[in-house]
């Protein structure tokens, strides 16, 4: 401190603080030698308290107003110094001033993901962010257990501390919560709300107070992001028989001809056969096999089917198609004769008895 702060140190009489920062928790006011007169004007603004420490030793705590400090209003300190008969003469005192105002929109996060069991995805990583408020609630408290001897104290300082507190028991929560990861974004305020609850405590041994914790968003990695997107457009198509036989019924304004009639009845008995595979399964999550391959045999130039290659063999083992019969499968550009048809013919060749 250099000379003229030394002087106008002795003359001013008028102890208070302006904040300009917006962050700070705790601001030691500043005095050449820490002397201050007898008959000093204090002012501690709204959202304010002064704290005295004498040597090291936390005195007397004053809230919003005006104040000329002497004995009256400085009963620990004045018991301190043993002035009960009074004094007129400069004392040397620190005064901190603490803001009690709420301080909002604090962010909190994890850094790494919280594990946990879901009865349907099985072990999933989960993310999580919000927001917290605190003030100080308890300005005695605070400076011994966290401000010391800083000169100022920011809301930095302690934010780290504060956000590692809130992650550790946040995990804690949801992952002994049970909740299904379906159902936590239902959840949040009731979380949010636990969580608060289970460490005030924590903060209040700090000398602050835990206002509101908000919980923005839980995350799951991509993979399950995926699987639930496939979930959800599983359940908009709804009815899954209705839906296929009105995209097959689309498929009728664009087609033409006996090939095209020979794919819509494919389609109709893909549909058919996909439709009862999902009842049989009556699971939503259910995704059939892949379909085998169907064939149809003309009669009277009509197309006769759809029929799997087993069904096949036995119409052949009746005689209803041999070998110059024309046929039509998925693939195919055009009806051929069964013994041009790879599969076809090894069924024919199966069935001709050997020579003797």
């Amino acid at each position: 401190m250099g000379f003229w702060d030394k002087i106008f140190g002795e003359f001013i009489d008028v102890i208070d603080w302006l904040d300009e920062s917006n962050d700070t928790l705790v601001y030691r006011f500043e005095r050449y030698n820490n002397e201050i007169k007898y008959g000093a004007k204090l002012t501690v603004r709204q959202a304010q308290a002064a704290v005295f420490v004498n040597e090291g030793e936390i005195a007397d705590v004053l809230g919003p107003g005006i104040y000329e400090l002497d004995t009256k209003n400085l009963p620990i300190l004045t018991t301190l110094q043993h002035w009960d008969h009074g004094f007129n003469s400069p004392f040397k005192a620190e005064i901190y001033f603490c803001n009690l105002r709420r301080f909002t929109d604090l962010k909190w996060g994890t850094k790494n993901p919280i594990i946990l069991r879901d009865k349907e995805f099985g072990a999933v990583r989960l993310r999580a962010f919000g927001t917290y408020e605190i003030r100080i609630e308890d300005p005695k408290r605070f400076i011994e257990e966290i401000v010391g001897t800083n000169s100022r104290f920011n809301i930095d300082d302690i934010s780290n501390q504060l956000r590692n507190i809130i992650i550790s028991r946040f995990s804690d929560i949801v992952a002994s919560a049970n909740i299904p990861v379906l159902d936590l974004a239902a959840n949040y305020d009731q979380l949010g709300e636990f969580v608060s609850s289970k460490i005030e405590k924590e903060f209040s041994a700090y000398g602050l107070e835990l206002l509101n914790l908000m919980i923005e968003n839980i995350s799951v990695p991509p993979m399950v992001e995926e699987a639930l997107d496939k979930r959800t457009s599983m359940g908009m198509i709804g009815d899954l028989r209705k839906y296929l036989d009105f995209q097959t019924a689309e498929s009728l304004t664009k087609s033409g001809g006996v090939s095209e009639m020979v794919g819509m009845g494919v389609g109709f008995a893909m549909a058919d056969k996909l439709s009862k595979s999902f009842d049989k399964k009556n699971n939503s999550g259910y995704i059939p096999e892949p379909f085998e391959k169907m064939y149809y045999y003309a009669k009277d130039k009509n197309p006769i089917g759809p029929f799997n290659i087993d069904e096949i063999e036995d119409i052949i083992k009746k005689g209803e198609i041999d070998s110059s019969s024309l046929m039509w499968s998925t693939g195919m550009e055009k009806w051929q004769k069964a013994k041009n048809i790879e599969e076809i013919e090894t069924l024919f060749n199966m069935l001709t008895p050997p020579p003797l």
